[in-house]
């Protein structure tokens, strides 16, 4: 027979709560992966890609802010390593640095909006501009999301809520975090690549 291991009732949260945040995940992955293959159907069965008269997308901004997902990632990881060492004062500084990349990712989002809508693509420009609005308007509010959880986040570090023990909460909110870098990666080369 097998050996069954018990957990010890702060195991066993962390667990249920990992569990749920990797099924809210899920979820949303199954959503993002919907709009993707409906975006990859009508990009598939169109002759041409862009349509004809549609203004191009532009790749620098949307490539910066790749890179700015990024490196908010690598701060957030570096946030919960120094204070899995003990140096719970790094936390906050590492949270107010992803904090203000994940709003300079909104505001050039919103400066890429701006370009292209000035170019004449907008949500009402056929499909490419649905696809391209639908898809990059629901991530940026998933970022906006995150940004919140963020704040809350940064809150608590400041009062020092979290320990190198105790911090179940910020490792959940990182697996959110990552996962809104990972969906944009993956728009990026989808729509602004491809």
């Amino acid at each position: 027979m097998g050996t069954v291991v018990e957990l010890r009732p702060n195991e066993k949260q962390e667990f249920t709560a990992s569990l749920g945040m990797i099924i809210f995940l899920a979820s949303w992955a199954m959503m993002f992966s919907a709009l993707f293959f409906a975006y990859g159907f009508v990009r598939a069965r169109s002759l041409m890609w862009p349509p004809p008269g549609v203004p191009e997308l532009p790749v620098l901004l949307p490539a910066v802010n790749t890179g700015i997902l990024l490196v908010s990632s690598f701060t957030f990881a570096r946030g919960i390593s120094d204070l899995k060492r003990g140096r719970q004062g790094a936390l906050s500084g590492w949270m107010a640095a992803t904090i203000v990349l994940g709003g300079v990712f909104l505001a050039l989002q919103w400066i890429v909006w701006k370009s292209v809508a000035d170019a004449g693509l907008h949500f009402n420009t056929g499909i490419y501009g649905s696809v391209f609005y639908g898809l990059t308007v629901l991530h940026a509010i998933h970022v906006a999301a995150g940004m919140l959880i963020l704040l809350w986040v940064f809150g608590k570090s400041l009062l020092r809520a979290y320990t190198p023990h105790n911090y179940v909460n910020i490792r959940l909110c990182s697996m959110f975090w990552h996962f809104v870098d990972v969906v944009w990666i993956l728009m990026f080369v989808t729509i602004y690549l491809l």
